[in-house]
């Protein structure tokens, strides 16, 4: 049953946990490094709201909830292409293995991301936080996708 059904379900726990993961630390370097510690969620909010939304440093509806829902939904989106792309790999139940294809996912992701993609649909936290601080939400991300991916393995 290698569907794309099967995939959705099973993205839900990686992606909702490389979103909440990759967030938090989104949250604490801006924190750190642009004394908000919502610039970099509403940095993403440029996707609609322009260059204007990176420059952001206090929570609104316009620009955190609106930048955290398109965080959210592109965490679902990736968790979705690992679990589909990674699945027979995933069902070893290894959690080193999982770690290292999750690690694996999230370097595509970001090349994806910086590489790739437009400038008006990258993440935007770019222009708020250092590149170590970038390393950092990735990790974070790449954590989540692991942590959620082998939890969806475990017998309950």
């Amino acid at each position: 049953m290698d569907t794309w059904s099967r995939a959705l379900k099973q993205s839900v726990l990686p992606g909702a946990l490389a979103s909440l993961t990759s967030t938090l630390v989104l949250a604490a370097c801006g924190k750190r490094e642009t004394g908000s510690m919502f610039a970099g969620v509403n940095a993403v909010s440029h996707w609609l709201w322009g260059d204007k939304a990176t420059r952001a440093d206090h929570p609104s509806l316009k620009h955190t909830l609106v930048g955290y829902l398109i965080h959210h939904g592109a965490s679902m989106f990736w968790a979705a292409l690992f679990e589909k792309s990674c699945r027979k790999t995933l069902d070893k139940k290894e959690a080193a293995t999982t770690a290292t294809v999750a690690a694996a996912a999230t370097a595509v992701a970001c090349f994806t991301d910086y590489q790739l993609t437009p400038h008006r649909f990258r993440p935007g936290f770019e222009e708020r936080l250092s590149r170590p601080s970038l390393l950092m939400v990735y990790a974070a991300f790449g954590v989540g996708l692991a942590a959620g991916a082998y939890l969806n393995r475990q017998e309950c």
